[in-house]
């Protein structure tokens, strides 16, 4: 088999004497869409922001592209490769769209590429380019959830991590969302998705961990996992 582009062994967060995960355990295959699901609460989160260093681990390994990058700052592993779309978008909302975007590209070594990189958006999402020197403030959900994926994509990375993309969001907004996901992928983008909604992240993924109370618990394809007993019952409704 070949070395996973992202594993994870092991890991161990705490928030001062609260544990936020205690045992989570996954890989991420280059090329691929791999889902990371469970209730709220369940350390989804926690686990992203671990890996993309905004919160520090307690113990585990964390190994992107073969190094271990557990403790490292959070803009030496954007240089690295990947990159988050946070929950709650975390936009600079006084900025610009196009400030906004402009500042996902601060861990490009090479700043010439930042042009390219910002029409690539815009082609992505044109509403961003309709919408580029209105206020992120002023935006609706949807729009917001497009602007914080476009700044991830302004680092040019090789796993986008998204966290939540659906929360709030209204369905058909989703679906343009999803769509937009489906296309990055064949595009060559490998994927680390955590989401509450089960079943629409079964659909667009490969294969997928279940965390519950800060612990993953299942893992396998996303068509095994769809079909398992206890995935139906605790998270798609079935009897």
């Amino acid at each position: 088999m070949s070395t996973p582009l992202l594993k994870i062994e092991h890991l161990e967060v705490h928030y001062g004497d609260l544990i936020g995960v205690s045992d989570v355990s996954l890989e991420v295959a280059e090329g691929s869409v791999v889902a990371l699901l469970g209730s709220n609460g369940g350390g989804k989160t926690t686990t992203l922001n671990a890996i993309a260093g905004l919160i520090p681990v307690h113990s585990g390994s964390i190994t992107f592209r073969g190094e271990g990058i557990a403790g490292q700052p959070a803009y030496a592993i954007v240089r690295k490769g990947l990159a988050l779309a946070p929950e709650g978008w975390r936009l600079f909302v006084q900025q610009s769209v196009e400030n906004n975007l402009l500042l996902g590209a601060t861990p490009l070594r090479d700043k010439s590429r930042a042009a390219g990189l910002l029409e690539r958006v815009y082609e992505i999402f044109p509403r961003l380019a309709e919408r580029r020197s209105q206020r992120a403030g002023t935006m609706s959900g949807g729009e917001r959830q497009m602007l914080a994926v476009g700044r991830a994509l302004m680092s040019d990375p090789k796993l986008l991590m998204l966290d939540e993309p659906s929360l709030g969001l209204a369905p058909a907004v989703v679906e343009s969302m999803y769509e937009t996901f489906g296309r990055l992928h064949k595009e060559g983008l490998t994927i680390l998705l955590a989401e509450q909604s089960i079943e629409l992240a079964l659909e667009v993924s490969d294969f997928a961990t279940v965390l519950q109370v800060g612990k993953s618990v299942l893992s396998g394809t996303a068509a095994a996992l769809a079909e398992d007993p206890q995935v139906q019952r605790a998270y798609l409704g079935a009897g």
